[in-house]
């Protein structure tokens, strides 16, 4: 692969929206990066252009038997005008993960982060300021090549995306309703769950629209074989804290290894609270709701960072969970991480990255 990042600015720049405008995912700035993969070249050809729609054969493996994997983050400006990622290193782990899965060639991860650097670096001027708005960041790879015979594609294309944001809580943090699904499954072990391929997020809408039916924000997902142990929340990972222990489901290659997750799992252990990462039944949970010991319960993902829940509706039951409000523990866990990712508060760990 060429190191060397081709740069083509754009000549017209879009009007920027106000901050109190931004919606999730329907503005994207004035340039994309992409990077073309052959058998012959390998990964080559990196370059930063203006955006604009791509061109694609109508046989491109992509349409036809779904090859594709994707990425999201998040950029952040500080009080100081500073331009800072979020563990950007972990994204670009986590897919490969994903490429190994779906048979994509791997990426040099190191340079894509540095690549992603520049992009942001670039665009820094569509980086919001106000409180709770960010850059999200969405990096993809699609199967490019026309072809119907089913075998991995010979020919990918890599694509960054941009797109500024509005807080995720407009109005803030209020727990939701989950509905706990008996029938639907949204992955088994030897599956694609633990990846993100864009199969697995149009496999989950079917039971997305039978939650909105029952009032509820989103879904609990079980586990896919004996439909009794906890899995997901939406495409978010989940923990609940019974007892003063905080439970996570652990990885078993159906869940999604989340950089949120991990982060607040590092959060916990630095605060010395006991998390365990381990099977969860929903058994188990309801149990503990009837014994008065679950104490709060909350989804974790780059969007929202931290979605309280305030009620989980099991068949005929409805578990009101800390009186169906935000507990002390999630929200403390929401003002760190969005504090560190913001440059308010001391990063021990590492974890932000300014961009250059």
């Amino acid at each position: 692969m060429s190191y060397e990042i081709e740069v083509t600015l754009a000549e017209n720049k879009k009007t920027k929206p106000n901050a109190n405008e931004l919606a999730f995912g329907t503005c994207f700035t004035d340039h994309m990066f992409m990077m073309d993969y052959t058998l012959e070249a390998g990964w080559h050809h990196p370059r930063i252009v203006p955006y604009a729609p791509i061109s694609l054969d109508p046989a491109a493996v992509v349409f036809h038997y779904g090859q594709a994997v994707f990425e999201g983050m998040k950029a952040y400006r500080t009080k100081e005008d500073k331009i800072l990622l979020f563990r950007p290193e972990k994204n670009m782990e986590r897919l490969n993960l994903s490429n190994e899965r779906l048979s994509i060639p791997p990426v040099d991860e190191t340079f894509l982060v540095e690549a992603i650097k520049k992009l942001v670096s670039i665009e820094k001027d569509w980086v919001p300021a106000d409180e709770g708005t960010s850059l999200y960041i969405r990096p993809f790879i699609i199967a490019t090549e026309p072809y119907l015979g089913v075998r991995p594609a010979h020919t990918y294309t890599f694509i960054v995306i941009l797109s500024p944001v509005g807080a995720y809580y407009a109005e803030g943090i209020n727990p939701v309703s989950i509905y706990v699904e008996n029938n639907y499954v949204r992955a088994v072990k030897g599956g694609t769950g633990h990846t993100k391929t864009s199969g697995n997020y149009a496999a989950s809408f079917k039971a997305q629209e039978e939650a909105q039916k029952q009032g509820c924000a989103q879904v609990l997902w079980l586990d896919g074989v004996e439909k009794t142990y906890i899995e997901e929340v939406g495409s978010m990972n989940v923990f609940f804290k019974v007892n003063g222990e905080v439970w996570t489901p652990a990885l078993n290659g159906s869940i999604l290894a989340g950089v949120t997750r991990d982060s607040v799992i590092q959060l916990l252990e630095e605060w010395n609270i006991p998390v365990k990462e381990k099977r969860i039944s929903i058994e188990e949970l309801y149990a503990a709701y009837t014994e008065g010991t679950l104490e709060e319960a909350f989804g974790t993902g780059t969007a929202a960072v931290i979605s309280p829940i305030g009620n989980l509706k099991w068949n005929d039951k409805n578990l009101v969970i800390n009186g169906g409000e935000s507990g002390s523990l999630s929200m403390k866990i929401y003002d760190t991480i969005c504090g560190i990712q913001t440059g308010e508060k001391e990063d021990p760990f590492g974890w932000t990255v300014e961009a250059e």
